[in-house]
């Protein structure tokens, strides 16, 4: 199976006192299908086409595995994603 580069939200990030050194992130995809656990995020300048973030696809790795940032979400963006995860996580 090939490993391929994908972009990610970054949702946490450890600092240096947390038991293990893995960032959680979200992955971010242009295949929106406009289900529950997606968040459209329009065409950021950084992504080549229009996107969503899916929040049901979490995931936890070494922050050595991250190796390019590519920019930021807005704050309005931001608070879309931290709904859907409390909608999804059922917080």
């Amino acid at each position: 199976m090939a490993v391929k580069s994908r972009p990610v939200l970054v949702l946490a990030y450890p600092s240096s006192d947390d038991a293990r050194a893995l960032v959680i992130v979200a992955p971010l995809t242009s295949q929106i299908r406009g289900m529950r656990g997606e968040v459209e995020i329009g065409k950021p300048r950084w992504l080549p086409k229009r996107s969503a973030v899916n929040v049901q696809g979490l995931a936890s790795f070494d922050r050595h595995a991250l190796f390019r940032r590519m920019g930021r979400l807005d704050t309005a963006a931001m608070d879309k994603v931290k709904a859907a995860l409390r909608d999804i996580l059922n917080l």
